[in-house]
């Protein structure tokens, strides 16, 4: 029994820390809003069938199956490639809970709930639709930045909240601020 205790509480601390309701929380509303959204885009709205949908003169609807990862890297044309994309989603989501149980404060844990979102998202994407379901494109001109959706947004901006901790929000830099 006390063997189990150890277990249980080893498991405890590291895989939750006292962060890690709010690092979860907002992965798992993040998960619903791009699953939704995603749903809705081509399920309810059928931008597939619509084509291209300008909003703005720089930004359009667009439908495009993403099979790879960032910028259609690794494209897998397979379900079985997909599904091992959707593997190393879930190893690094790990990674990632394993990571918000031991930070500090709440911009590391919002910052990895939306990694962890986003990672979620796109990599259910490759189980249930032909790719990663991606709409949103911003361009000048002929010029295309590359087409995104909610689990790429979410995913940037928790990356760029853990730059924003590493360099204004670490211990030693909090502790040279005046």
């Amino acid at each position: 029994m006390e063997e189990e205790q150890k277990q249980g509480s080893f498991l405890a601390r590291v895989f939750w820390g006292p962060f890690s309701l709010i690092g979860m929380s907002v992965a798992v509303a993040g998960f619903l809003v791009d699953q939704g959204h995603k749903f809705y885009m081509v399920d309810i709205y059928r931008l597939g069938e619509k084509g291209r949908v300008q909003l703005l003169p720089f930004f359009d609807l667009v439908l495009s199956w993403n099979k790879g990862v960032s910028y259609g890297m690794f494209q897998q044309s397979s379900w079985l490639g997909a599904l091992g994309l959707s593997l190393f989603a879930l190893f690094a989501v790990i990674g990632l809970v394993v990571y918000l149980a031991h930070v500090e404060n709440r911009v590391a844990a919002i910052s990895l709930g939306l990694i962890i979102s986003g990672a979620l998202g796109n990599g259910m994407d490759r189980l249930h639709w032909p790719g990663v379901a991606d709409y949103f494109s911003f361009h000048i001109g002929s010029f295309e930045w590359y087409i995104f959706n909610i689990a790429d947004v979410a995913i940037v901006a928790g990356v760029v909240g853990l730059i924003y901790e590493a360099l204004f929000m670490s211990p030693k830099n909090v502790s040279k601020s005046p």
